[in-house]
């Protein structure tokens, strides 16, 4: 269920939400679809991949040591960066060809072969899909050099990013209950703020979904009560600003 508005600004909310949230650890690092898209668009402009040749070993519950690897591949993949070192030594040995994700400061951490891979450093900073930040660069078979800078990967990326930001936004609306809807975390908030206000039993119904909601699959997070348009009109009242005396002179001024 998506949160609604009502609970962004909720810091205790939010906080146990958060210890139900799985710790975030670079093992636990998978890619943005946008984003891994962007690094394969590259690889295969820069070096020349195919991309109907490129495997990803690295998926939850695989095992990259024993995967079929078809002649001719090309694995483009977000390992663990845990045994990077151990994954690139296994590739090198067997001469399979690799672009793979790497936390950019560690990158030349894989010294048993740092002279046989290319280190593509592009200054990206990608956030994964478990939440982790993590500034990104690559290790490679492919390409000349020992150690490079990538411009253009990383323009790839930052557009990328900006077209996940965009689609959060357009895919996480808000949404307001109308003033006849009290729920609990309203309550919350008005104690917080130092604002009194209560409800009798004869002005209320308890609910749990609106009927508009429940054409949408959505519910009231936690219940709720539907007042009565004289406790609603209270309700209303109760979280309204009032103008001073000055401002009211202003707004009079205006137009």
């Amino acid at each position: 269920m998506e949160q609604i508005s009502l609970f962004t600004d909720n810091p205790e909310y939010v906080a146990f939400v958060d210890k139900f949230k799985p710790k975030k650890t670079t093992d636990d690092c998978y890619t943005p679809p946008l984003v891994y898209a962007a690094v394969r668009d590259f690889a295969c402009e820069e070096y020349g991949i195919d991309p109907a040749a490129i495997v990803r070993p690295f998926y939850p519950g695989g095992d990259y040591e024993h995967y079929d690897y078809p002649p001719g591949c090309v694995v483009l993949d977000n390992p663990p960066f845990s045994i990077l070192s151990k994954i690139v030594d296994f590739y090198v040995q067997r001469e399979i060809p690799f672009f793979l994700f790497s936390p950019s400061l560690t990158a030349f951490s894989s010294r048993k072969n740092i002279m046989k891979c290319n280190h593509i450093i592009c200054g990206a900073s990608i956030t994964y899909e478990n939440g982790a930040v993590v500034q990104t660069a690559f290790v490679s078979s492919f390409g000349d050099s020992v150690a490079q800078t990538a411009p253009g990967l990383r323009e790839k990326i930052e557009k990328a990013k900006d077209e996940i930001r965009k689609e959060k936004r357009n895919v996480l609306p808000k949404y307001e209950y109308p003033a006849n809807v009290l729920t609990a975390a309203m309550l919350q908030r008005y104690s917080r703020y130092g604002v009194k206000f209560s409800v009798s039993p004869s002005d209320c119904i308890p609910i749990s979904e609106l009927d508009s909601q429940r054409e949408a699959g959505k519910t009231i997070y936690g219940a709720g009560l539907l007042l009565s348009e004289r406790a609603a009109a209270e309700r209303a009242a109760a979280e309204t600003w009032e103008l001073s005396e000055r401002e009211r002179e202003m707004i009079a001024a205006l137009g």
